[in-house]
């Protein structure tokens, strides 16, 4: 006969006196078995309960004196007995929803007829933190116990009846699942022997150049986000070639890569002079606009519009506007358009999806 005492703190390995809790329980050791591992594993039965009173001994190991732990009597009305019983009821219902437990427990369960040793047995063999078996351990009445039982053994039951809808719900989907899982195993098997799984070097290729791009953190969630979308897809749907095209044109875009603007005034009359002979009076007009823009940075309207029939320097002007403010100049030819979708881009649900021809002109 021993007496087993639980420690407050279950990381330390050599507890002292102090870091014992208070109350434990007297025990039968019925056997003791040798694990492969070299531990050794007792089996033991509980018999009473002590509480701990002073510390006599701690070399070579703790002796203590101790003192018999009493319960206090309780009334066994009809709250008491319909408080057992629904404890018992769901005892069986955790039993029969729970793995792990074996059906002969049922079968014990039913034959037990005092009502302490029943809520004892329950206590502890549920399913309860440490810190809340000891609690129990530790209360003198019988009631407080059986009801601490009883909502620690809902809290259970409403836990196992929770992944037990889970697992039929994914269950459903699961032969679904399993199909589409083996198809796709074949599918990068064929393509591995037909010269090896171009989508995943495709993946690979796309997040080495994404490390690279120096955008905001909102552009590099949708990235990964999109990307992530990309490598749930199987290679052969219609999706994945438009979905490969969105997230290169992403690559491709300049992100936060501006160029410096020069507002010499002076040296874009050089330029412009120098481009163009004559043309006074629009060459006027755009110093002014450019002194004002030189003013106020964040100047959106008005836009000059140079109107003219074709060879009279409309798009030489541009080109020399451009040079002269140090920015990249860009062509983009709008004559015969009919379809709006081809200046602003068409939408990505769409086979065949292409950006607009001011995204084009931007990559």
């Amino acid at each position: 006969t021993i007496g087993v005492v639980s420690q407050r703190d279950v990381s330390i390995e050599d507890p002292t006196f102090e870091q014992l809790n208070s109350v434990g329980t007297v025990a039968h050791v019925i056997k003791m078995l040798q694990m492969p591992d070299g531990n050794t594993t007792v089996i033991i039965q509980g018999k009473q309960r002590f509480r701990l009173l002073e510390e006599v001994q701690s070399e070579p190991y703790i002796k203590v004196t101790i003192s018999k732990f009493t319960e206090a009597k309780h009334k066994s009305d009809k709250e008491f007995k319909a408080l057992v019983a629904s404890i018992k009821e769901m005892s069986s219902q955790i039993i029969q929803l729970s793995p792990n437990i074996p059906s002969e427990a049922g079968i014990a369960l039913k034959n037990i007829e005092s009502t302490s040793f029943l809520i004892n047995f329950i206590s502890s063999n549920m399913n309860a933190d440490v810190a809340d078996k000891q609690k129990m351990l530790e209360m003198t009445n019988l009631r407080e116990r059986a009801t601490m039982v009883m909502e620690l053994l809902t809290l259970e039951l409403q836990m196992l009846e929770l992944k037990n809808q889970i697992q039929s719900k994914v269950r459903t989907d699961l032969d679904k699942q399993q199909r589409d899982y083996f198809l796709n195993q074949q599918l990068k098997t064929i393509q591995e022997e037909l010269g090896g799984n171009s989508s995943d070097l495709e993946y690979e290729a796309l997040e080495t150049r994404a490390r690279k791009k120096k955008w905001s953190a909102p552009v590099s969630k949708h990235f990964g986000k999109e990307l992530e979308k990309l490598g749930r897809m199987n290679p052969a749907a219609p999706d994945y070639s438009v979905q490969i095209n969105y997230l290169e044109l992403l690559l491709d875009l300049p992100w936060n890569d501006f160029t410096k603007d020069n507002f010499d005034l002076k040296r874009a009359q050089r330029i412009l002079d120098k481009d163009h002979f004559g043309l006074e009076k629009v060459k006027k007009r755009i110093i002014e606009y450019l002194a004002v823009l030189k003013l106020k940075r964040d100047m959106k309207a008005p836009i000059i519009c140079l109107v003219g029939p074709p060879g009279v320097g409309k798009t030489s002007l541009g080109k020399s506007i451009a040079k002269a403010l140090n920015r990249k100049y860009v062509r983009m030819a709008l004559g015969g358009i009919r379809d709006e979708a081809e200046i602003r881009g068409h939408r990505k649900t769409y086979i065949g999806a292409m950006p607009g021809r001011i995204i084009q002109s931007i990559k």
